[in-house]
């Protein structure tokens, strides 16, 4: 089994190439005996199906996973960083909470149900996402719903204070540790 951590930079929006960028990398590490990652995070947020994928799949493995904001850790990526058993972050970062929105494209026309079925499933999202939150600070899940309708954004010591994060160190990982790095750049139009 390999000493050293995985450290996996996942500095990227929660989109379906970068989740499954980093599924394939925890995979591939555990075939070799990883045990122990460090996934740093630095996102704008992305879509509530793959930060919610993400999120259960990295609590469901059987290793120690520490996540480290990074930078900003925003709206879904905050779901991402739960995934970490231990929670670290920078003292120069910020966390963002806010509600689910819904796109339509231009001229879409839609029927009182399924009107019905998009709010139902944005109600659906915010609830998981707000249990994701409230169930990885002790929080009530009321208060994370409440705080991501606020649209509230925490520093390093005021996310320490709510449960969010464990310890803030500036120090991402030990020398010699393994990186792999997740980004993404916007196809061009």
């Amino acid at each position: 089994m390999p000493a050293q951590p995985t450290v996996i930079k996942f500095f990227a929006p929660v989109i379906d190439v970068t989740t499954n960028a980093l599924m394939n990398a925890v995979d591939q590490k555990m075939k070799q005996g990883q045990r122990n990652f460090i996934l740093l995070v630095s996102s704008p947020g992305g879509t509530v199906f793959h930060g919610l994928s993400a999120y259960n799949y990295l609590k469901g493995l059987p290793v120690n996973i520490t996540t480290h904001n990074f930078g900003s850790v925003d709206s879904i990526g905050v779901v991402l960083y739960c995934g970490g058993g231990k929670r670290m972050s920078v003292p120069q970062a910020r966390f963002l909470l806010h509600g689910v929105s819904a796109s339509f494209p231009q001229n879409t026309s839609l029927e009182e149900k399924q009107l019905e079925e998009r709010l139902k499933s944005l109600r659906i999202d915010i609830e998981n996402i707000a249990k994701v939150i409230a169930a990885n600070t002790g929080k009530p899940s009321e208060a994370v719903m409440q705080a991501m309708l606020d649209r509230t954004t925490l520093n390093p010591e005021e996310a320490q204070a709510w449960g969010l994060v464990h310890e803030i160190k500036v120090e991402l990982f030990p020398p010699g540790a393994e990186v792999i790095s997740i980004q993404y750049q916007e196809p061009p139009k």
